[in-house]
């Protein structure tokens, strides 16, 4: 079965074809992230205007690449929700559009279901697919959720984020620091960086230590909101703006010294990585799970990723990831949920829905 993907959530245009719900033939993103940087975030007008003059092209490369025609399609996919108004009815009425004109079935897929299915995409080997039940964690810039799967579109939602997800949390931190847009990857990129013995202070003994919030808590629900406001009243700015050596002032216990940021990277990136371990291994532990897959752009993250890795081995568990860039908004997802879900709808009936959730 040939499906087109078509993904348009938020700043992302994305159109890829895919057979059986795994081979991809082609994935084509455009993105207009680069227009954001300036603003630091995601301006929704801006994006919505971007993806109406690309969305077509996108869409006709994604064909050529795949060697396709759109005779050859089995069924159009398309993202409805949730995520911006704007950027979603560009996609929806796109794909209503076409279902009509080309005379083929429109399948409507939940966004965040699309992340989960980004693990079945290939290069995973036919034999190495996540076992059911799962555990699955969406975490992204919008949404952190914790997901029981029994089975292909069997989903019990177990908690979330009852304020920031962990990826906004990233962004916002990011901002403080004077790092970059967006967030996830600048984090990531200066914690490296980390110097394990300072000139008074060794790490084992750190200059800063950040609460990891509801960690101890017996449900499965996050908040990040606290931690993000956690690092910005333990900065003391001496000024708008880091100095050159990227450092700035640290008030903690009326002790005022100097800490590199990549300090606080670090300690911020290892607070949100704790507290979605213990998290996804407890609901793992107390359904059963064979399988935790995770999906969503701050699954791209190697720190999240080698220390998932490290606690499924530890569980037992095997952890599936998406390979590549499948871990950000893509259309391959879109049409990897659609085979398994086969969610058909009319498309005179299919609306955007910026508020749907599992």
């Amino acid at each position: 079965m040939i499906i087109l993907g078509i993904e348009s959530t938020c700043d992302e245009t994305s159109a890829a074809v895919v057979e059986d719900g795994r081979k991809i033939l082609s994935n084509v993103v455009a993105s207009s992230s680069a227009m954001h940087k300036k603003y630091g975030g995601i301006v929704p007008e801006v994006a919505a205007r971007e993806q109406i003059k690309v969305i077509i092209p996108t869409i006709d490369e994604a064909l050529q690449v795949s060697g396709n025609k759109y005779q050859d399609l089995d069924a159009i996919a398309i993202a409805y929700g949730p995520g911006l108004i704007g950027s979603l009815l560009i996609g929806v009425e796109t794909a209503r559009a076409l279902a009509l004109a080309w005379n083929k079935p429109l399948i409507g897929v939940n966004h965040l279901v699309g992340h989960i299915y980004a693990n079945w995409l290939a290069p995973i080997g036919i034999s190495n697919l996540p076992k059911f039940p799962l555990i699955a964690l969406v975490v992204s810039g919008g949404h952190t959720d914790l997901i029981l799967m029994k089975g292909h579109g069997k989903f019990k939602w177990l908690g979330g984020t009852r304020d920031d997800s962990a990826g906004e949390a990233f962004d916002k931190v990011a901002r403080v620091l004077g790092l970059g847009y967006p967030g996830g990857p600048e984090i990531e990129r200066i914690a490296r960086n980390i110097k394990y013995q300072m000139d008074k202070f060794s790490f084992e003994n750190p200059n800063i230590k950040f609460p990891r919030p509801m960690i101890n808590s017996k449900d499965f629900d996050f908040s990040f909101s606290g931690l993000k406001t956690a690092v910005v009243d333990k900065l003391s700015l001496r000024s708008s703006s880091l100095d050159k050596l990227g450092t700035t002032g640290l008030r903690v216990k009326s002790l005022e010294f100097r800490v590199k940021r990549e300090e606080i990277a670090h300690e911020f990136q290892e607070a949100v990585t704790d507290v979605l371990l213990k998290k996804t291994f407890a609901a793992a532990k107390e359904f059963g799970a064979k399988s935790v897959v995770v999906g969503g752009g701050v699954a791209a993250n190697s720190v999240l990723r080698q220390r998932m890795e490290d606690g499924g081995s530890k569980n037992n568990i095997e952890v599936f990831f998406p390979q590549g860039r499948l871990a950000v908004d893509n259309g391959a997802m879109i049409a990897a949920a659609a085979f398994y879900e086969r969610n058909f709808v009319d498309p005179l009936a299919l609306r955007a829905d910026p508020g749907l959730h599992f």
